[in-house]
């Protein structure tokens, strides 16, 4: 018995050195949610057999609220924690690779819930405690376990974000009970107040997207990309989500994968629009809470990839080697066995800032400068127009878009003909403009109910962000 617990203590130990090293390079990562702690879980030897780096658990950690004869308060959600504690599988996987993690509804101790729960403050330092975070700590001090941490030197560091989308977040609008479906479905949110993540939670996400890394795993509890199913997502306030990309395209933050659960099945989605490069959402829920049965897979018009039904958890590889490093993305069921995936190079999850066939996001400009929004409204005026360049076109002529899709039908275009190539833009080419920020003097002209701004002085054009 003493043989056996030292061993533990000794793992303990051992992985809670590596989670402290700034040097520890990751290329294996686990993630998951959704474990009901009265339940077996199998699959979490099965994840310890993969031998991860790194632990991520993206919320509903355990269930505290599933009794309804039972009214949850903090020593009730403490109660469950210790018996998700003593769960071996989770013991043992525990002892051997370090683990970071976030809340959802079930764990936070009120389902669907949000702002309004009268224990959020006791459940999040239960949390804390099940997460084994210091007492110095400033998650022990802030509202929200919103938390950070950068893992590896300089060229192949893994920053992995955990959002709280509960403790701030705004009441859920929902719709009547529908008695064919039995359920009461989301509804948007379109209050101008309306939170997901509170005005701190903001400004601190802000500064950690600024901070250099190679990758990035942004966790969210609920689902950020899918808009069809009825249930809790980021849909459900829009204007939140429309922040959240244009927080990622001003701070042009690359190597962003988002990490999600909370369905209660597995899928990947996809969104080629909302950033300057491919978005992924990868959904892993849940470790024993997925259907045991077939099931149809719900609505997603994003869907990559789906498990829809299993338990399962999700596996990230980073192969580190050559010029541009692979991030392999993977849903393994309770086998360890692969069931659907994707890989993507590092190069991939680069862009300008700028959403596919969108307008880019609005900048501070400066007084009497217009955005192309407000510019193309001025057809034959003459005005200053100021965005950042997302495609350059033609041959002679060079067309600086706002889109990347020229064609787009609220792409703007500052036109630099041949006869203004000179001085500064004598060698001007696509390079020089893509990804830049530019300000021009001209007068608004349609061509094909696009407006454009061509210039006629080469002093009418600069570039004014490098």
């Amino acid at each position: 018995m003493r043989r056996t617990f030292l061993a533990v203590a000794l793992l303990t130990l051992a992985a809670t050195a590596r989670a402290d090293d700034p040097k520890l390079v990751l290329t294996k990562i686990a993630f998951g949610s959704c474990a009901d702690q009265d339940k077996p879980l199998p699959i979490f030897d099965t994840m310890a057999a993969a031998k991860p780096d790194l632990l991520v658990l993206l919320g509903d950690n355990m269930y505290a609220d599933l009794d309804r004869k039972v009214k949850v308060t903090p020593d009730v959600i403490r109660e469950k924690y210790k018996l998700m504690e003593k769960v071996p599988g989770f013991a043992k996987l525990k002892a051997t690779c370090p683990m970071l993690g976030t809340w959802d509804d079930h764990d936070y101790g009120k389902n669907d819930g949000g702002v309004e729960w009268e224990h959020k403050d006791g459940a999040q330092e239960a949390l804390l405690d099940f997460f084994g975070v210091g007492k110095d700590d400033p998650r022990r001090t802030q509202k929200g376990v919103y938390h950070a941490e950068i893992y590896g030197p300089p060229g192949k560091r893994v920053q992995v974000i955990l959002l709280d989308t509960r403790y701030f977040r705004s009441p859920i609008k929902k719709a009547p009970f529908d008695p064919k479906t039995r359920i009461s479905a989301t509804i948007p949110n379109t209050d101008p107040d309306a939170t997901f993540l509170g005005a701190e939670q903001w400004k601190w996400l802000e500064e950690q997207l600024k901070k250099p890394a190679e990758v990035r795993f942004l966790v969210s509890s609920i689902q950020v990309i899918s808009d069809d199913h009825p249930f809790e997502k980021w849909a459900n306030i829009p204007k939140e989500r429309e922040r959240l990309y244009a927080l990622l395209n001003n701070t042009k933050a690359n190597g962003i994968i988002i990490l999600s659960g909370d369905r209660h099945l597995a899928e990947m989605s996809l969104d080629t629009k909302a950033i300057g490069y491919p978005l992924y959402d990868v959904t892993s829920s849940g470790f024993n809470q997925g259907s045991k049965n077939w099931r149809a897979p719900e609505a997603n018009t994003k869907r990559l990839a789906a498990m829809p039904f299993g338990d399962n958890f999700g596996f990230i590889t980073i192969d580190w080697s050559g010029d541009d490093p692979r991030v392999g993305v993977q849903i393994r069921d309770e086998d360890g066995d692969a069931t659907g995936g994707f890989k993507v190079r590092l190069s991939t999850l680069k862009g300008t800032g700028l959403g596919v066939g969108t307008v880019p996001v609005p900048m501070n400009l400066p007084e009497g400068v217009l955005s192309p929004a407000e510019a193309a409204k001025k057809v034959g005026e003459k005005v200053t127009v100021q965005f950042t360049v997302a495609s350059v076109g033609g041959k002679a002529n060079l067309y600086l878009n706002t889109n990347k899709d020229f064609r787009a039908k609220d792409n703007f275009a500052i036109v630099l003909p041949v006869k203004a190539q000179t001085g500064t833009w004598e060698k001007a080419g696509p390079t020089t403009f893509v990804g830049k920020t530019v300000k021009a003097t001209g007068t608004i002209k349609l061509n094909k109910d696009n407006p454009q701004l061509e210039i006629a002085d080469p002093k009418d054009l600069e570039i004014v962000e490098k």
